[in-house]
């Protein structure tokens, strides 16, 4: 009966000290009295400390990481300043502004706190998870296999229209170039595009989707009435998220051209409003070179969509002319750290100039008896 009553004491004890982050405690009466952190989203991330000591409380740190796709650990520490005390309350926030593009949506951080006083005594808090939700709305979520959509407007079948397409992209992207999903991802769908741009710190007026690559997360404005074009959405940036697992390395990253394209491939054939730029810039012979799509595409739109068209134009070249196995095998070459010309050199046999003049006789051969162009049209489309 004692060893009984003895157990059930055990385990209110340990009971109490997973759920009362006030039992920490250093010899000399240095003890944390309560910790925390809560979201502000998407604007910060608020941490919180109360301490006490026989004497002066002399030093607070705060150390923080943020899970994220990384080679190497990386553990910010923030000195806290305060007016020395035997009891301190102290506070401190992760201002978004200063990490753009900010943390998104379901992302997560993990925080511990260091406090030593005057006499010397030091504690260092157990490491605790905090999550970083959009708590403005209520979520629901579905999930299929490695994928998770979050919505809050519409109904179940809505939801299970858009899993559908994300299945069916993945499907799609790994019959095509052999790439996929390696870690589970998170979809969030707001309701519209300007609900998306307020959960961003640095939004675009023309943003309709993002992917935060490192994150395995994916945002994207998508109204109940707008379905066919959040399908397409969700295809560009759930390639993105595909082929960032597949060559994510510590060296370098892939060419512009390489990941938009195989975003705007994946979507299926290309559109008018990029067809339209596309033959207009061969018919003026004013391609943009491989080299420069290489680098981050222009902020205006007509270059931003020439650049798009472009991308799309390479893919389908190196996939039609070389297939399925030989985009597997440049993904593959990119993930060992390769740099461009590298990559395309043991793959196909030609760096980016070589690459650049066999594609330009390809696109010129499709575009050269196109008709007359169509006005110019700019679209919102969320890349």
């Amino acid at each position: 009966m004692i060893k009984k009553a003895s157990l059930i004491v055990l385990v209110f004890c340990l009971l109490l000290a997973i759920l009362s982050p006030a039992l920490v405690q250093a010899q000399g009466g240095l003890a944390i009295v309560d910790s925390s952190a809560e979201a502000d989203f998407p604007a910060r991330l608020n941490f919180n400390l109360s301490a006490r000591s026989n004497v002066n409380i002399t030093d607070i740190r705060l150390c923080y990481t943020v899970d994220r796709a990384s080679f190497a650990e990386v553990i910010s520490e923030v000195y806290i300043e305060f007016a020395p005390s035997t009891t301190v309350d102290v506070s401190w926030s992760l201002e978004m502004v200063k990490i753009a593009p900010g943390l998104p949506p379901g992302s997560t951080a993990e925080y511990w706190w260091r406090v030593k006083d005057a006499s010397g005594s030091k504690v260092e808090t157990a490491p605790v998870q905090v999550r970083f939700d959009d708590t403005r709305y209520q979520w629901r979520n579905l999930t299929e296999g490695k994928v998770t959509v979050y919505w809050y407007k519409g109904d179940d079948s809505f939801a299970q229209e858009l899993m559908a397409a994300a299945q069916q992209a993945l499907e799609n992207l790994a019959a095509d170039t052999g790439a996929e999903l390696e870690k589970p991802i998170g979809l969030y769908i707001y309701a519209d595009a300007n609900d998306l741009r307020g959960a961003m710190i640095y939004p675009q007026e023309w943003t309709g989707g993002v992917a935060f690559t490192g994150y395995g997360i994916m945002a994207i404005g998508i109204a109940p009435g707008d379905i066919d074009w959040g399908k397409t959405a969700i295809v560009h940036e759930l390639t993105h998220l595909v082929i960032d697992q597949m060559t994510f390395n510590p060296y370098t990253g892939l060419p512009t051209w390489l990941d938009e394209g195989l975003a705007m491939y994946s979507e299926g054939l290309l559109g008018p409003e990029f067809t339209t730029y596309l033959s207009r810039a061969v018919a003026k012979n004013s391609l943009i070179s491989v080299q420069s799509l290489s680098s981050p595409f222009s902020a205006y739109g007509e270059g931003a969509y020439l650049s798009y068209a472009e991308s799309y134009s390479l893919v389908e070249f190196l996939i039609t002319n070389y297939g399925r196995d030989k985009m597997l095998e440049l993904l593959s070459t990119f993930r060992q750290g390769s740099s461009y010309d590298g990559a395309l050199e043991k793959v196909y046999g030609f760096d980016m100039d070589g690459l650049d003049r066999l594609w330009r006789d390809y696109v010129t051969k499709q575009y050269r008896s196109a008709a007359e162009l169509v006005p110019l049209v700019l679209v919102t489309a969320g890349f």
